[in-house]
């Protein structure tokens, strides 16, 4: 497929510009020559339509969960209900302006108000902050919450302890707000160790971060112990929310021991990410720390809504306005439609669907930690690579098969990982089309494993040099000559 430059012909123009209502003249006169640019933009020349095919052409070599199975670990990505998107766009949400007073955007301020109280329930915590915008930024707030917690109570621990499993993100929000960061080792099952634990603990640690269900796609069934043990030696449980996907309705973090956590609403709730748009980062707090949250605070006070600044003890502003709002609609959108028990249903499939796609590949790949699973699971193309193929070559050859590739390497624990997470929205058709790919592959692989090093071989573009891309990227476009439209 050629770039659009190489379409362009001088002299076409897809635009047409209104009739100017301001006196003609030259536009040095009415811009300072220090805005103006010293040649025209190097722009191609196009008609509409020819803008228009390209563009659609190029829609429909993309990978989304519309056109296609997106099985991406600790993503999830599932199917984003269109009636969220009517809601998000409905004029009366729409077209608020940030600035209005509290007055006149009451059903907003509803909106976000019983957002926060479903939140809250669905944690079993205490009170909610919709502020954050995405969810390594409600990751680095609830660490600002906890650190000022231990200010307030005059203390100053200085470590952070995040288990080996967990997202990238958890330490380097901790190094962000200015904590050093331990590791907490696994142990054999995929959970955390619990005499490492005893060895790390002491009255230097303000919090553990940890994922439950945990990167591996495992529950850990010591965590209530876990959180205990942490609490009796003065620190705070942060929880990050990123697999809240497995556990809605069954269990609430509250009740296991967090004091903190942060929503990816984008992945829970069903919102679009990964390239759709902006994400959110939501936090839920215990009361204890509800008196840190961010500013402002959506307070209801008789039938009235506003927003409180009033906050002396919160950690300040996080985000610019309240929050990316047209997200957090799409969230509200959802749970209402699902309610308590279909939130839980959501859960219940999600967990069968990812255990169904383990039962499949159990006996062609490696499973390093535990035959069972909640949301997610890991396997591991070790055997495979003894052979000459890597987790990246299955990956690659999954294109061919139409699918996009999941999660690879990662968590690091597992060697030549691939992180599966086919969520609750998938048919069984689709989950056993996807595993007899998978199995496909592997047959492959034991024949001759140059079959799949060349993969994939149905796309517009080959086996890329990736590390050459993105220390080398050439768009092709500095070289075209500048067409001026007339």
């Amino acid at each position: 497929m050629d770039v659009i430059f190489e379409k362009s012909r001088p002299g076409r123009k897809g635009w047409s510009l209104p009739k100017c209502d301001v006196p003609a003249g030259p536009v040095g006169e009415r811009i300072p020559e220090k805005f103006l640019r010293p040649a025209p933009p190097n722009l191609p020349c196009l008609g509409e339509l020819d803008v228009v095919r390209h563009f659609t052409e190029l829609s429909g070599r993309n990978f989304g969960v519309d056109s296609t199975f997106y099985p991406l670990g600790s993503c999830t990505m599932k199917y984003n209900p269109k009636v969220n998107e009517v809601a998000a766009s409905l004029p009366s949400f729409a077209e608020l302006h940030p600035y209005q007073p509290d007055s006149s955007a009451q059903g907003m301020l509803q909106l976000l108000y019983e957002l926060e109280r479903f939140l809250a329930e669905i944690a079993g915590l205490h009170s909610v902050s919709l502020q954050p915008a995405a969810g390594a930024h409600g990751e680095l707030t609830s660490l600002m919450v906890i650190k000022a917690y231990h200010d307030d109570q005059g203390r100053r621990p200085t470590k952070i302890l995040i288990p080996d499993s967990a997202h990238g993100t958890n330490p380097a929000s901790s190094v962000i707000c200015g904590y050093e960061t331990v590791q907490l080792k696994s142990d054999s099952d995929g959970g955390v160790d619990l005499r490492h634990l005893e060895k790390l603990l002491s009255d230097d640690v303000a919090a553990l971060m940890i994922t439950n269900p945990n990167t591996l796609g495992l529950f850990d069934r010591n965590i209530k112990q876990i959180t205990d043990r942490v609490h009796e030696a003065g620190g705070l449980v942060y929880l990050d929310g990123a697999n809240m996907n497995a556990i809605l309705g069954i269990v609430r973090p509250g009740d296991f021991g967090v004091d903190v956590m942060h929503y990816n609403p984008h992945k829970t709730f069903s919102t679009p990410h990964g390239g759709g748009g902006p994400g959110a980062g939501p936090i839920a707090v215990c009361e204890r720390l509800a008196s840190f949250l961010p500013v402002p605070v959506v307070e209801k006070e008789g039938n009235k809504y506003r927003l409180n600044w009033d906050r002396p003890k919160a950690i300040g502003k996080v985000r610019c306005f309240w929050g990316n709002i047209g997200v957090l609609i799409r969230a509200y959108t959802y749970i209402l439609m699902q309610g308590p028990d279909g939130l839980r249903r959501v859960s219940e499939n999600a967990i069968l669907n990812a255990n169904y796609l383990l039962y499949r590949l159990k006996d062609v790949y490696e499973i390093p930690y535990g035959h069972r699973c909640m949301h997610e699971f890991v396997i591991s193309a070790s055997p495979q690579k003894k052979t000459g193929a890597r987790a990246l070559d299955i990956a690659k050859r999954l294109l061919d098969f139409g699918f996009h590739p999941p999660t690879v390497y990662f968590p690091l624990i597992v060697p030549e990982a691939l992180m599966i997470e086919p969520t609750e929205t998938e048919s069984k058709q689709t989950l056993d089309a996807f595993a007899d790919a998978l199995r496909a592959i592997a047959e492959e692989i034991d024949e001759d494993p140059r079959n799949v090093l060349d993969a994939p071989r149905s796309q517009c573009v080959r086996r890329l040099d990736e590390v050459r891309a993105a220390r080398q990227l050439d768009l092709r476009w500095m070289s075209y000559p500048i067409h001026t439209a007339t």
